[in-house]
């Protein structure tokens, strides 16, 4: 037993004297190191998720075994009054509650009382030199604004023959309404009819608005019925009120749309029209079968056309419009006597087929502007259906009017005024969103940058594609200097409330900065194919879903298999900056022939992986390329180089491809 013991120490000690051996023994702070703000354990500590994954959204990033959401489906019935800009009219709800629990009261969204005189968005806007100045609201226009609500009605009965009033409470711009009967967990029924009407603003939060053109005024309508509020496992109601700088966060549901106006006005809507015999006149009819079957742009009405009578079906004051589309989340219009009318055929991967359709006024006409605005829609809708998901809506129309770029499903309003590569741009982008947010639906209210920053991203793509790269850039995005704007130290970091952002920061904070988060996942971090594969996993999982941003994350950390939560933790947690400078080199024994020893160190608190150019004294050059681990424990980091002659020059981040803010430090020269 004492022998065996005495043994059993022996091996013990030889093997805790061997593993010291192959360990290599702490060194003291390097006395040459410069000052340094980077923690490794900070960025590549534990614990990034605050929660784990449950029944409802899985660890892995997709939606759980009992994810649940609910829907909501409206008939809509308006009248547009021209002379007043007044939509009035009526809708009915039919609200599905798929959720686990019993809803006592829902809320609606009243998103026109934004542009009362009183409301809490107009009460934010920020002076200027002493004057209001925001994009987010009404521009101050003193008129009668906001829902008038007429009535809400419960209907009940087998073909909804019992209406019963309901009462509800207006705060700003969201409705309480009060149930006599709980609306049943697990597919209960609500079906709600509300009558009401508003004045629509001239500048509607460059969202929406009207336009005076000499041929007359054109509509651009959205937000424009009360729309259900979003009951999640996530918030439960989700009641944050529209004051401007956050956009919208919806049920997905059917809608079936019915627009009254003035014979001579045409009307374009989200979905598929169906009475199409109705509204336009047989010629035109005709136009539209040899729009559906070509590549090249059809005039349906064109700028000689739009005074003439006969370019309206006759015998009527009025026409209704009727308009249907599904598995949508919101639904938008655009109305004028003054539009010329063409389109082409889209073509899908599936083999389905679709409609491009611009709608604009003779100002905007012509080959640099608006009348390659459908070849515009075509090209960059068949280029995101292929690359991404396939688009799911029948038709695709871009309306010229005031609004300088705002995206619906199936329907985008743009400025009458853009040309050439602007109007490309803004096409691409509002177009863009029908990936993010009309088919993953995230929280826009909460999280502006998963829809505008993804878009942002896709437009470089799709930008670089059009046309044999028509508009693509003619030099690589420089992310050295982009990092000065992107992580300068007074920016909010990107996971913020759009509300919770100064107003000239939302440019880079949901816009470019996140958009550049992406390129560096796809270029630098993780290459095209991982990248690519994820962020498809990603949409296809939560096509016409509620994704949060910790599904996101973990969706392309499972797709990608790699832990990313140091980046998400320094680019979208928190505003870090990158500083890597190159300190020193060496020679192994002073001589160059045996190899030298760089020296790198980190400066700031972001870390990103290592591209080095080392040029030697022949004029040789050679790439380095170090993953992203050596800054997983250390500030500093050495490596040899087999170099075989002195080197002249070091030079980190070569391409300027990594966004490290101070290139006054990424060369080291003899």
């Amino acid at each position: 037993m004492r022998m065996k013991l005495i043994a059993g120490l022996s091996l013990a000690v030889f093997g805790v004297t061997t593993a010291n051996a192959q360990r290599p023994t702490l060194q003291p702070p390097d006395p040459n190191a410069p000052p340094t703000k980077y923690d490794y354990h900070e960025t590549f500590g534990p614990n990034f998720y605050t929660k784990n994954g449950n029944e409802y959204r899985a660890a892995t990033g997709e939606p759980g075994a009992k994810y649940w959401q609910n829907r909501a489906d409206y008939q809509l019935d308006v009248k547009l009054d021209e002379s007043k800009n007044e939509i009035s009219g009526s809708v009915i709800l039919s609200y599905t509650n798929n959720s686990p629990q019993k809803l006592d009261f829902v809320w609606m969204q009243l998103d026109q009382n934004l542009f009362k005189q009183d409301s809490r968005g107009t009460d934010i806007v920020p002076l200027q030199n002493g004057v209001p100045v925001s994009r987010n609201w009404g521009r101050g226009q003193a008129f009668d604004a906001g829902y008038k609500i007429k009535s809400v009605k419960m209907l009940t009965g087998a073909k909804d023959e019992k209406a019963v009033d309901v009462k509800y409470l207006i705060s700003d711009t969201r409705m309480q309404v009060f149930l006599p009967a709980a609306v049943a967990p697990s597919g209960g029924k609500l079906k709600l009819k509300i009558e009401y009407s508003f004045i629509s603003p001239d500048f509607g939060s460059d969202r929406m608005g009207v336009m005076d053109s000499k041929n007359g005024k054109i509509f651009t309508i959205a937000q424009w019925y009360p729309r259900m509020c979003v009951f999640d496992d996530v918030m439960g109601w989700n009641t944050l009120p529209y004051t401007g700088p956050g956009e919208f966060y919806l049920e997905y549901g059917t809608f079936n749309v019915n627009i009254t106006a003035p014979a001579k006005i045409i009307v374009v809507c989200s979905g598929q029209l169906l009475n199409p015999t109705e509204v336009w006149t047989a010629t035109q009819q005709k136009r539209w079968a040899q729009a559906a079957t070509s590549d090249r742009t059809v005039i349906i009405r064109s700028a000689e056309e739009v005074n003439d009578p006969l370019s309206r079906p006759a015998g009527k004051t009025t026409l209704t419009w009727k308009y249907k589309i599904e598995n949508a989340r919101d639904v938008a219009w655009g109305a004028s006597s003054s539009f010329i009318i063409d389109a082409a055929k889209m073509n899908m991967p599936s083999g389905k087929k679709g409609l491009a359709i611009s709608a604009y006024p003779v100002e905007s006409d012509g080959v640099g502007a608006w009348g390659r605005s459908t070849e515009y829609v075509k090209k960059s809708i068949e280029y995101n259906s292929a690359k991404w998901f396939e688009y799911p809506y029948p038709n695709a129309t871009a309306v010229a009017g005031v609004v300088g770029g705002m995206e619906y499903p199936g329907i985008v309003f743009c400025n009458a005024t853009s040309k050439g590569q602007r109007l490309w741009a803004v096409h691409d982008h509002e177009f863009g969103h029908t990936w993010f947010p009309m088919i993953v639906g995230s929280n826009e209210r909460m999280y502006g940058w998963m829809d505008e920053g993804f878009n942002t991203f896709i437009n470089g793509l799709s930008t670089a594609n059009f046309n044999n790269g028509e508009y693509k850039p003619a030099a690589p995005v420089d992310f050295e200097a982009t990092a000065k704007t992107n992580t300068r130290p007074d920016l909010e970091p990107i996971l913020s409330q759009p509300a919770n952002l100064k107003e000239p920061n939302t440019g880079t904070l949901l816009y470019s900065k996140p958009g550049a988060g992406l390129n560096l996942l796809r270029d630098q971090i993780l290459g095209p194919e991982r990248f690519d594969y994820a962020f498809k996993t990603y949409i296809k999982r939560w096509a016409f879903k509620h994704p949060t941003p910790d599904d996101f994350f973990r969706t392309i950390e499972n797709a990608a298999g790699e832990n990313l939560q140091w980046f998400w933790r320094g680019w979208f947690v928190n505003n870090w900056r990158l500083d890597v400078g190159v300190r020193d080199v060496k020679y192994v024994d002073n001589k160059p022939a045996k190899g030298a020893i760089i020296t790198i160190d980190n400066l700031e608190k972001m870390a990103m992986p290592v591209v080095l150019e080392i040029k030697t004294k022949s004029g040789k050059t050679d790439r380095v390329k170090l993953p992203v681990e050596i800054w997983e424990r250390a500030v500093s980091w050495q490596f040899i180089y087999p170099s075989t002659e002195e080197i002249e020059s070091v030079t980190y981040n070569p391409d300027k491809q990594l966004p490290d803010y101070n290139g006054g430090n990424n060369i080291w020269k003899k």
